[in-house]
């Protein structure tokens, strides 16, 4: 099976570059691929409308350039559309609009195997990422452990509960989301309000401490060495 090459670096604590699409055209992907650029791409279909047959197709062009694939899912029916991305060849999963532990840990059992040890909900299902007799193997099964997952903490709930979400075995990534931050904290359009930045800073500055990735987004490379001091 494919290796997991967004686990692969995380595992080694390499950093890694993406970007993000709402377009379902493939080769928008090998376009991206051709650049040498990225490491993987994200592919926002919270916000994007698409079938499980784009979903399919992106995967297929990402793997044609050696791109590691990530799906951004709408917190409404998580459960299907991160499973169906996961079977499609997506190998990394961001969840969204979590508020508590519990949301934390339930994201994280849908993108777990469904075996003793694990505790999750993935099973053994005959989709793209199990093709060609892999399905229940042991090799299948890794495959699914190797599954990056990543939350959004963009909740003011979320930021009040850190420390306990943070501490939730399995969180590889975090990303900061200020827009439905400043709209939950009575900031409506105030990303930028100092009070939203402190809101980020700890989130980031937490992540770091616990060791679990920190998923920066920014328009500019200028706006990059804010973050690289932060660590």
């Amino acid at each position: 099976m494919r290796a997991n090459s967004l686990r692969e670096k995380l595992n080694q604590d390499k950093p890694t570059l993406s970007t993000h699409i709402h377009s379902v055209w493939p080769t928008q992907i090998e376009a991206l691929g051709h650049t040498g650029l990225y490491d993987y791409v994200e592919f926002v279909a919270a916000y994007a409308p698409s079938d499980l047959h784009d979903l399919d197709n992106l995967c297929r062009a990402g793997e044609l350039h050696n791109l590691g694939m990530m799906i951004k899912v709408d917190q409404n029916h998580q459960a299907y559309l991160a499973q169906r991305g996961i079977g499609s060849g997506f190998d990394s999963v961001l969840f969204t609009n979590l508020a508590s532990p519990e949301d934390v840990e339930e994201c994280i059992r849908i993108a777990t195997p469904d075996t003793l040890e694990d505790n999750g909900l993935y099973g053994a299902e005959t989709r793209r990422n199990s093709y060609m007799g892999y399905i229940a193997t042991a090799e299948y099964v890794q495959s699914v452990r190797d599954i990056v997952v990543a939350i959004m903490i963009e909740q003011k709930k979320a930021v009040d509960s850190l420390e306990d979400i943070l501490s939730v075995p399995g969180i590889d990534m975090v990303q900061w989301g200020p827009a439905d931050y400043s709209m939950s904290s009575g900031r409506v359009g105030e990303r930028n309000h100092p009070e939203v930045i402190a809101a980020r800073n700890k989130v980031f500055k937490m992540a770091i401490d616990k060791g679990i990735a920190a998923r920066v987004e920014i328009e500019s490379i200028d706006e990059a060495r804010e973050y690289l001091d932060m660590g």
